[in-house]
């Protein structure tokens, strides 16, 4: 099978899609080596490392006309490459129903609050008319949490619909911990709106008051990201490589995400699969991704947040308990199972795709 993937998450340094687009593509490629998988995007962008050789960059745009590129470009290299079909890894597919699509819907969070995606006009108009034109055979959501809310918030048929859930790579593992001055409670992933960080240096500035804890932020500051002011005990480490969060999740007294609203979680599982304790928020996908190997607290409970971070000062055994759990949990998921699921779900587009074309034959 030729399978072709937007590449264009690829071409961000950090985040959950980049992610995804990334650890799926390889996962892909490692499962079936008599399959190709290409990456396709009209930007610049690197190649995931290390890669089997059937994984691998198509071309760009090569003409003026092909700079329209979900309109005419993309199709033009789908057609050179003779691909099966086209996953779209963020939210879009190809404007023309030409081969069948998986379109990979990651949550809704771009229209359930305009002010956590300021920048993200261009998919709150573009996505609902591809699914209400049917241009995406079928939708992959990470969590049935997003799968629900999906098939509500644009009116899809259940039987389009498919939860795949997300794992972590494996370079995340428990690791010796480093020595530290203080113990510290670590976060992980972008200072962006929905990540509720101010409730979350609230809470841990009352926990200060009486503990010697620090808190750790680690990711990439959006450009539309919360203003944090330097203050004693707080440490901004900004975009952190994959190869140095597994010593900082096994590290960490606690690793903390608040966040209001999430598709899937993968701080969350790679802190678990490092053998951290996990405090994080009641979030739908959260709670489903965790199950009961994480401490879930409001994210709206500023006082809940703080007596949960006092007890993981002062009760060790209980974060034991809870770092047990998270390892046993984290075991649950992985990359060659996200593949397997995924192709299973290609398959039924590819047949729902030739079906359609015979109705119209």
């Amino acid at each position: 099978m030729q399978i072709a993937l937007d590449a264009t998450p690829l071409t961000v340094p950090t985040g959950g899609v980049r992610r995804y687009t990334a650890e799926l593509a390889r996962a892909l490629a490692e499962a079936e080596p008599a399959d190709t998988v290409w990456l396709l995007s009209d930007q610049p962008f690197d190649r995931p490392t290390p890669a089997p050789d059937n994984l691998r960059k198509g071309g760009g745009p090569r003409n003026a006309l092909q700079r329209r590129w979900w309109s005419f470009g993309l199709q033009a290299e789908l057609a050179r490459l003779r691909a099966d079909l086209f996953h779209g890894t963020d939210f879009a597919v190809p404007y023309l129903p030409i081969r069948p699509t998986v379109m990979t819907i990651h949550d809704v969070s771009p229209w359930k609050d305009k002010s956590w995606h300021v920048q993200a006009d261009r998919i709150r108009k573009r996505t609902p008319m591809l699914l209400r034109l049917g241009l995406a055979t079928m939708v992959i959501t990470p969590s049935e949490a997003v799968r629900k809310e999906a098939m509500d918030w644009f009116e899809l048929p259940a039987e389009r619909v498919i939860a795949v859930p997300l794992a972590a790579s494996s370079l995340f593992r428990p690791v010796p911990p480093r020595t530290t001055e203080r113990p510290f409670f670590l976060y992980v992933g972008t200072l962006e709106p929905r990540k509720n960080l101010s409730r979350l240096l609230e809470a841990w500035r009352q926990v200060r008051e009486t503990h010697a804890v620090d808190l750790v932020l680690a990711g990439r500051l959006r450009a539309d990201g919360p203003t944090i002011e330097p203050e004693p005990g707080l440490k901004l480490l900004g975009a952190v490589s994959d190869r140095q969060l597994p010593e900082l999740y096994s590290t960490a007294l606690a690793c903390v995400y608040p966040s209001v609203y999430e598709g899937f979680g993968l701080p969350v599982l790679e802190a678990m699969q490092c053998g951290a304790a996990v405090l994080t928020s009641q979030d739908p996908a959260l709670r489903e991704l965790a199950g009961d190997a994480a401490m879930c607290i409001g994210a709206h409970d500023t006082q809940a947040w703080a007596q949960a971070m006092s007890r993981a000062v002062a009760e060790p055994s209980w974060l034991a308990d809870l770092r047990q759990k998270a390892i046993l949990r984290a075991a649950g998921f992985s990359w060659h199972r996200t593949a397997a699921l995924t192709r299973e779900v290609y398959a039924e587009s590819i047949r729902r795709f030739r079906k359609r074309a015979v109705s119209f034959a």
